[in-house]
Formats: structure tokens, sequence, C-alpha cells
């Protein structure tokens, strides 16, 4: 109670129910028991149920239950920022999980991955979307790049659960997968944020791609030195060292992923995270295992908030049956492309069919990159429509006088 009265104090209105802590401490308990009860499913002959699929179900109910929905309200920046630092510790444990050895080795395949699988899906969508669904090209390159990210929650998530179990490590799958899922979505973030601009602003194409090259530089750059700062501080002699180096690495994450958003520079901030991570694993060795061990548990109790969030964005009231059904189609159909591309690409590199196969399939998780861009383009949208409204009032009282 004594808790209660200080939230209440401290955020007002906010800690009531309608108010967006309120509806974020609700969707998180909800998240969890969803998660739980989904683990609990058995289904003979076939591995356990992932708990995120009962969190994404827990935030689907909340946002579509009426009575529910008007109780539970999360405002948008709100869920902005749990989104980003829910996926800031997921890109930070991509980063601990990489192995350099294995990197170097698989570099050429790596590069191939990085850029060809997320090109191709975006153009195939931009090409369906235009003749589809009567997409501009430029909405229809946007649409391909939002598409075109994968999902580093459920990939990186796998992924590491397979190198923990030995599966695939001597070929280097684990760790070709994460980096190269973890850079695609860099490639898709760029793009969508190229086509974005020219979409919405005055700005010329080689203005806008040249900030999309310097938005990697801007990355890269920061998390090298981020990544050898926090390699030296806190020193090797001080207590807990375990915790503090984890504590480092969440918080120069997330204060990176935010800070490049807040700054216009939303491509640079999950590639310094990455590369910050990366290096900082790689210094400390054989230490790194007991942090990245904290760093899963800071995942485990943050992954609701991401779960949670995404599923409750999902409005039944608002999707109709044939767009839901183009929608489908231009997905379904982008993403064949992308896996023939992706078993193209890592033809000749020494892997067996299956494994071929299995890479290929490793890029069909999506959500986690597009409802952070889907809310930005939602935002410019209503900022572009309410400017509309405002400028044709206004020619409308000009007319009258």
């Amino acid at each position: 109670d004594f808790f209660t009265f200080l939230a209440i104090f401290f955020t007002g209105e906010e800690s009531l129910p309608g108010g967006s802590i309120f509806g974020v401490v609700c969707l998180y308990f909800c998240s969890v028991i969803g998660g739980k009860i989904m683990k609990q499913i058995k289904i003979p002959g076939l591995p356990p149920l992932p708990p995120f699929l009962g969190m994404l179900f827990a935030g689907f109910l909340i946002r579509n239950i009426e009575y529910v929905s008007r109780v539970i309200v999360i405002e948008v920046h709100w869920g902005i920022i749990f989104r980003n630092i829910a996926l800031s510790i997921i890109l930070s444990l991509a980063g601990l999980g990489l192995d350099a050895k294995a990197l170097n080795k698989l570099k050429a395949v790596c590069f191939r991955l990085c850029m060809g699988p997320c090109i191709t899906e975006a153009c195939s969508a931009a090409v369906i979307s235009h003749f589809i669904m009567k997409f501009p090209w430029v909405w229809g390159f946007m649409l391909g790049f939002v598409l075109g990210a994968v999902s580093p929650a459920v990939v990186v998530l796998s992924m590491l659960m397979l190198q923990r179990q030995g599966l695939g490590v001597d070929q280097g799958i684990p760790t070709l997968l994460i980096a190269a899922a973890s850079i695609d979505d860099i490639v898709a973030i760029t793009g969508f944020n190229i086509f974005l601009g020219m979409a919405f602003s005055s700005g010329n194409i080689p203005t806008l791609i040249f900030r999309g090259l310097v938005e990697v530089v801007i990355g890269a750059g920061a998390g090298c030195l981020l990544g050898f700062f926090i390699t030296y501080f806190p020193s090797k002699d001080q207590k807990s060292i375990v915790w503090k180096r984890a504590f480092f690495v969440i918080g120069l994450s997330a204060f990176s992923l935010l800070c490049s958003k807040r700054f216009g520079f939303p491509g640079s901030g999950g590639l310094c995270v990455i590369v910050l991570s990366f290096l900082a694993g790689m210094a400390w060795s054989n230490e790194k295992k007991a942090v990245q061990d904290v760093v899963t548990f800071a995942w485990q109790v943050s992954q609701p908030f991401l779960f949670g969030l995404i599923g409750a964005e999902i409005s039944i009231s608002s999707l109709g049956l044939e767009t839901v059904g183009l929608c489908l189609s231009t997905m379904f159909l982008a993403l064949m492309a992308r896996i023939v591309a992706t078993f193209l690409l890592v033809s000749f590199s020494g892997f067996h069919w299956k494994e071929k196969i299995f890479i290929a399939l490793a890029w069909i998780p999506k959500a986690t990159v597009q409802i952070n861009q889907a809310v930005l383009l939602l935002f410019l949208l209503g900022k572009e429509w309410a400017n509309s409204k405002i400028s044709q009032q206004s020619k409308d009282t000009q007319e009258r006088q």
C-alpha cells in the first residue's frame, strides 16, 4: 500500500486505471502469465511451444477486449521506450554470442547473407505491392524494407539455444545467423529510413543514401569506442565484476539505441549495440559466459514487455479481410523469394543441403523491428494528416473572410 501511495503521489493519474504506468504493469503481468500458460502446453511429438506466443496473445487480448482496452491504456511513447530497452538487451546478447573465429572463417558467406536476402525480399515486396496493391514505388520499397528485417528476439534466442546444445557449432551456423540477422536488420532499417525520407521530405536521393552510410559509420565508430571503454572499465580487481560489466553492457546498449532514435540516426543504434558487446565479449574471453548469463536473465525479465507490447499493437477493428489477404499474399511471395535467394547464397560454402535449408528458413520470424518502423510511420502519417487538416482549415477561414 505504501509503494502504491508513492507511485500515485509521484506520477499522478499515470498510475491509476487508464494511465500508462498502470497499463504497462498490467500488460507485463498478463504477458508473464500468458508465457507460463503457453510453456505448460505439450503437443506429443513436437518441441515445447515458446513462451513468447503466450505473451503475444496476452497483449492481443488486452487490445481487443473492449472493456479491458479502456482500462489498460499505454501511450505510444511509453511503448516505444520499453520496446527499445528490450530490443537493446537482445541485440547485446547477439553481440556477446558471436564467435570471432567462426565469423572470420565464414566472413564471405556472412557478408552475402547480411545484404542479399534483405535486398531480395525488399525488392520483391516493392514489385508485388506496386502491381497488386497499387502502391507508389517509394512506398513499395518502404514496405519491402519493413518486411526485410528479421526478428532478432526470435532468431538470436534460437541460435543461442543451439549454441548451448552444441548443435551446428563446428560449422559456425549459430554465429553466422546471429551476425547476419543482426546486420540484416541494420540494412533493413537504413533502407527504410532512406525511402521514408524520400516520401516525407524534399531531400535529394544521393543525400539520403549518404545519410544512411553516415549512420552505419556512426554506429560502428560509437560501438568501437564504447566497447573499448567497457573492456577496461570497471577494472578486473573490483568486486562483483560480472554484475558491473553486465550492467554497463545493458545500460550502454539501451542508451545507444534510445539516443540514436532521439538524434535522428535510428540505423546506427543497433549496430552500435552489436559492435560494443562483441568487442567487450572478445576482450573478456573466459569471463564472457558469466556476463552473458546475467544479460540473459535481464532479457527474461524484459521479454514480456517486448512481446506483450507487440501483441497490443494488433487491432482487429482496423483490419479489413481484403487488406489482410493482400498483405499476407505480398508477404508470402516476398518471403519465398528471400528463402530461394538465401539458399542460393549459401551454396558452395561447404554446408550440407539440410543446413542450407535450415539457414534459409531461419529468416522467417518477423515483428520485433517491424513494429518500431510501423509505429514511426503511423506517427508521421498522423502528423502529416493533422498538418493538412490545419492547412485546409486556414484556407477555409481565409476564403470566408
